[in-house]
């Protein structure tokens, strides 16, 4: 008898890790529908969830509670959410700066959010919370790409620096053709590139100065690839030929 009671209670752990296999399948499917393919599902058990985003430079740990009442996931009982953490795994003396700027601006949002695990009591809220994180993960990767572009290419548009120094980029512009040397230092914030950015600027050579430059950045409009676009419209509109 006792061998069919430890086959019996066998078959039912069998069967309940099958229904947790399950559960889990159905979650990443749910989860998948929010992906913007900037998170990685790293670990998902009984007591939580590991995600990491950015090259694995962001980890974000989901820890479960116990069963939420009266809610569903996957068409099981919802699990509450003890909390929810944020860590960065960024080596800010290895990475360059563009990287460590786009670091500053995540935790910057990541910050400004307060209480992760307020806005997200259950696991019904975390598809919505993953899809809001990858949003700006999506828009300061791109921001970085483009400093990247920028440090690679910006001579081509009379670009003689780009210097990064906390959440300021700061432009050194060079044109003998415009007889201007000029510096145009842009604020960012983790609302890029959907608001117009901050700018100061210090002249060194000719008469380029803040009102110039202001009547070229009101006529670049915010969106995708905006800082080098504002680059660019730098280049095509004051630095062509004599001013």
């Amino acid at each position: 008898r006792e061998l069919s009671e430890m086959d019996a209670e066998d078959e039912r752990d069998l069967a309940e890790m099958e229904e947790l296999k399950k559960t889990e399948r159905a979650c990443l499917e749910i989860l998948k529908k929010y992906d913007f393919t900037e998170w990685e599902l790293m670990e998902w058990s009984e007591q939580q969830a590991v995600f990491n985003f950015l090259y694995d430079s962001v980890t974000l740990t989901v820890v479960f509670g116990p069963p939420a009442d009266g809610e569903f996931f996957a068409a099981r009982p919802s699990r509450s959410i003890i909390s929810l953490d944020f860590e960065s795994f960024l080596d800010e003396e290895q990475a360059p700066p563009s990287s460590c700027l786009v670091q500053r601006l995540i935790f910057q949002f990541l910050k400004s959010r307060g209480s992760w695990q307020e806005k997200c009591p259950t696991l019904h809220y975390l598809p919505q919370a993953l899809f809001d994180i990858s949003l700006v993960v999506n828009r300061c990767k791109i921001l970085g790409e483009e400093l990247e572009f920028l440090e690679r290419w910006g001579a081509k548009f009379h670009l003689l620096k780009t210097d990064i120094k906390d959440t300021e980029v700061k432009l050194v512009f060079s044109s003998s053709a415009a007889f201007a040397k000029f510096e145009v230092t842009l604020a960012l914030s983790h609302d890029y590139p959907s608001a117009a950015l901050p700018f100061s600027v210090q002249t060194y050579i000719g008469n380029i100065g803040e009102k110039e430059i202001a009547a070229v950045l009101s006529s670049v409009p915010v969106g995708h690839h905006y800082l080098q676009r504002i680059v660019f419209s730098i280049h095509q509109n004051l630095l062509q030929g004599p001013r």
